[in-house]
C-alpha cells in the first residue's frame, strides 16, 4: 500500500468550443505555447523555448484560434507578440482551474488510500 501513497494522480484539463467541428483544443501545450509568449513577447522564443519549430507553433496557434474563434496573439513581425486580453483571460483561468483540479484530485486520491 505504501507504493500506492508515492504515485500522484495526473488531470488533463482541455478547454473546447463545443460548436466547433475541428478537434483543437486549448490544453497543456498550448497553455505552455502561451506562457512563453507571456513572458518573452515571442512566439518564435516560445515555440524555442519548447523546443518547437516556429511553423509548427504558429500552425498551432492558428488551428486553436479557428476552433475557439477567439484570437489569442496580437503579432507584429519582427517586433513580436502578446496576448490578446481574451488569450490573457483564458490563459488565466485555464491556468486556474487547473491548478485547482489537481490539488482535488491529489486530495481525493490520498483520502481513497486511507
Amino acid at each position: 500500500m505504501s507504493q500506492l501513497k508515492k504515485l500522484e494522480p495526473t488531470i488533463r484539463l482541455s478547454i473546447k468550443n463545443p460548436e466547433s467541428d475541428s478537434g483543437s483544443v486549448f490544453g497543456r501545450g498550448i497553455a505552455d505555447l502561451c506562457l512563453g509568449v507571456r513572458e518573452t513577447g515571442s512566439l518564435n522564443a516560445a515555440a524555442k523555448g519548447m523546443g518547437m519549430a516556429y511553423s509548427k507553433a504558429w500552425r498551432i496557434i492558428k488551428e486553436t484560434e479557428a476552433a475557439l474563434d477567439i484570437q489569442l496573439l496580437n503579432r507584429d513581425g519582427a517586433h513580436g507578440s502578446e496576448l490578446t486580453e481574451n488569450g490573457n483571460r483564458l490563459l488565466d483561468a485555464y491556468m486556474e482551474i487547473d491548478q485547482k483540479m489537481q490539488k482535488e484530485a491529489a486530495k481525493a486520491y490520498q483520502g481513497l488510500l486511507g
